[in-house]
């Protein structure tokens, strides 16, 4: 995975990428939806095909391909309390993090992820990274989540830096395709991390 050249500037999602916590997001999933009498909806499988998008925009696309009612913003809320109380039991990625420190201080590095600023940032404290990012784009800090490149283009404009000139660490389809749409080149770790 180690980049055989120095980019202009690196993006690198945050849940799955810099630190293993998806199958922490699934629990807080299954719990919020195990909750409201939904223990069939949102498979596993469905949940890894979708990471990278936010939370809300995950319950809007349940509710409409299973046809049901949810309360969108509580049910947001919920799940992602329900996370943060599982924050403290994540693992770090570590070559994704060996990529990190390789060109920390040498090229200007941002994250852009699905999740929630504030969970993303407490994240990046327990990993004892977050001075490592001139910015972090969550959420709420856009219009379109992920595949949408609206937060990779936020990323780059801020880092100073041509999108063109820019690599995104992903392991999400979507955010991968966010990359590509903003004129990025991805690299999957899904493809180095066993």
């Amino acid at each position: 995975m180690p980049l055989p050249f120095t980019p202009g500037g690196l993006i690198f999602d945050c849940d799955g990428t810099l630190a293993d916590t998806m199958p922490l997001h699934y629990q807080a999933w299954r719990a919020t939806l195990d909750r409201v009498g939904h223990p069939t909806l949102f498979t596993e499988e469905q949940f890894y095909a979708w990471a990278g998008a936010p939370a809300y925009e995950i319950l809007e696309r349940l509710a409409i391909q299973h046809g049901v009612t949810l309360a969108l913003a509580e049910l947001t809320h919920e799940k992602e309390m329900t996370y943060q109380k599982l924050i403290p039991q994540l693992t770090p990625i570590e070559p994704v993090l060996a990529e990190l420190r390789r060109f920390h201080g040498t090229v200007p590095m941002a994250v852009v992820s699905g999740g929630m600023k504030v969970l993303v940032d407490e994240t990046l404290d327990i990993l004892g990274i977050r001075e490592c990012f001139e910015i972090v784009v969550g959420s709420g800090e856009v219009t379109k989540g992920k595949p949408d490149p609206e937060g990779m283009l936020l990323a780059a404009k801020t880092l100073g830096v041509a999108p063109e000139n820019c690599i995104v660490y992903e392991d999400g389809p979507a955010g991968i395709e966010a990359a590509r749409r903003a004129g990025m080149r991805a690299v999957d770790i899904t493809k180095f991390i066993g």
